[in-house]
C-alpha cells in the first residue's frame, strides 16, 4: 500500500459499560478480553485471571481481605467471597456488533458446566505461584493458535499492585476449532518460546489479506518503556518459530531476533492491530501507559511507519467511597475489529479498570 492512512479524527464516543456481568456462572470479574474472529462469523474471547463467586461488600476491594491485607501471590480460590480462580478462560461471542453491548455469548465449560481454563497449568507449575495469562490468537485452517504470557507470582507487597509478579516469557498453544482444547507448542522441550527480556509474541496477530502473511506483535519493557516489535511468517509455519522474520532498524526482515527494532512504544503490554477500510490503512489501538487514555495509531503497512498516538477515549474511573491502597489502574485497551460498522468508521474498544475488573465496551465514531 502506498501513501498514508486517512487522518484519525474522533467525532463521538460512548461507554456501554461493563460486559459479561450477566452470566449464569457467577463470574464476578476477568481481564484481558482479546477477541479472535472465527470463520463461522462468531468470535472466541480469551480472558486472563477469572474470578467465580460473589463480589465483596460495597467499599471492599477484590484485592484486599476484610482485614485490609493484600491477597498476595496465592490462588484466591476459597478465600473470602471467591469460590474459584482460573488463570484464563474463554467464551464464544455471537454478536456481530457492539452497539447494544455484548449479550449473545456462551462460556467454554467442562463436562460439569463449570468454566474451564483454555491453557491449563502443567508439570511443576503451581496455582499459588504460576499463572498463564491470555494474549491474542488466530484461526488458521480449522486450528486456533492462542498466545500466552507465563508469569511467576512474587512474595511480599508492592506499592503499585496487591499481586506483584514477574514475567517468565511467552508462548503459543494450538487446538482445533471443534474441540477448543489446547496444547502448548514446545521448542527443545520448553513451552516458553520467547524469554522475559524478549518481545512477548504475540500480543496481537494479523493475517494480512495483501500478502497472505501472519504478522505478530510482541511487547516488552526496556529501560522503563514498553516497546512493540513485529514478526511475520506464513500461516502454515505459525508453529515453527524458526520460520519467523523480525523487522529491523534497517527496515528489512531478519530471522535474527536480536536485530529486531521497536516500531512504537508506550502500551502497558496489550494492543490490537487491524486493517481499517474506512481509514485506508492499519489501525493499532492500545492504552497509553496507565494514563486512562486509549489511543489509536495508523500506518500504511503492518510494520509502519506508525503515526503518533491519537486519543480515542479517555476513561473516567468511578468515584470510590475511600481511597484505593494502590494507584488507579486502567489497562488492556484494544479494538475488536469484527464488531466494527461502516467499514470501520464506527469501532468498538474494551478496557479494564483493575478494581471493577470487568471489560468495558466503548463505541467510537470516526470522522
Amino acid at each position: 500500500m502506498s501513501g498514508a492512512a486517512r487522518r484519525l479524527v474522533v467525532m463521538a464516543g460512548r461507554d456501554l459499560g461493563p460486559q459479561f456481568v450477566g452470566n449464569p456462572h457467577r463470574m464476578i470479574g476477568q481481564d484481558g478480553a482479546f477477541s479472535i474472529p472465527l470463520r463461522d462469523g462468531t468470535a472466541l474471547w480469551f480472558f486472563g485471571d477469572t474470578l467465580i463467586g460473589t463480589r465483596p461488600p460495597a467499599g471492599q476491594s477484590l484485592w484486599y481481605d476484610s482485614a485490609g491485607q493484600p491477597v498476595g501471590h496465592a490462588d484466591m480460590s476459597g478465600r473470602g467471597t471467591i469460590r474459584r480462580m482460573l488463570n484464563n478462560t474463554g467464551l464464544i461471542l455471537r454478536d456481530r456488533t457492539g452497539r447494544h453491548g455484548l449479550r449473545n455469548f456462551t462460556y467454554i465449560c467442562d463436562e460439569h458446566g463449570e468454566l474451564r481454563t483454555l491453557i491449563p497449568l502443567q508439570g511443576d507449575e503451581h496455582p499459588d505461584w504460576d499463572r498463564i495469562w491470555c494474549q491474542h490468537g488466530i484461526e488458521i485452517d480449522g486450528m486456533i493458535y492462542l498466545s500466552f504470557i507465563k508469569v511467576r507470582m512474587l512474595p511480599g507487597n508492592s506499592p503499585l499492585l496487591p499481586v506483584p509478579f514477574e514475567i517468565v516469557g511467552s508462548g503459543l498453544a494450538v487446538g482445533s476449532r471443534d474441540e477448543l482444547r489446547f496444547r502448548r507448542i514446545e521448542r527443545n522441550g520448553d513451552s516458553i518460546l520467547w524469554r522475559a527480556s524478549e518481545p512477548h509474541f504475540a500480543t496481537a496477530m494479523l493475517l494480512d489479506q495483501r500478502d497472505g502473511l501472519v504478522y505478530l506483535y510482541g511487547t516488552v519493557k526496556q529501560n522503563d518503556v514498553q516497546n512493540c516489535y513485529i514478526a511475520r511468517t506464513r500461516p502454515a509455519s505459525l508453529a515453527d518459530i524458526s520460520s519467523y522474520q523480525y523487522f529491523t532498524a534497517e527496515q528489512r526482515w531478519s530471522h535474527d531476533l536480536s536485530q529486531a527494532a521497536a516500531i512504537f512504544s508506550r502500551m502497558p503490554s496489550e494492543l490490537s492491530v487491524s486493517f481499517n477500510r474506512h481509514l485506508g490503512g492499519y489501525l493499532a489501538v492500545h492504552s497509553l501507559d496507565l494514563t486512562g487514555r486509549i489511543v489509536g495509531r495508523t500506518a500504511p503497512n503492518p510494520w509502519g511507519p506508525w503515526s503518533e498516538p491519537v486519543v480515542l477515549w479517555t476513561v473516567q474511573p468511578p468515584p470510590r467511597p475511600k481511597p484505593l491502597p494502590y494507584p488507579t489502574l486502567i489497562y488492556a485497551g484494544k479494538e475488536h475489529p469484527e464488531l466494527s460498522e461502516q467499514n470501520g468508521r464506527i469501532i468498538y474498544l474494551t478496557y479494564v479498570e483493575f478494581e471493577e475488573y470487568f471489560p468495558h465496551l466503548v463505541e467510537v465514531e470516526l470522522e
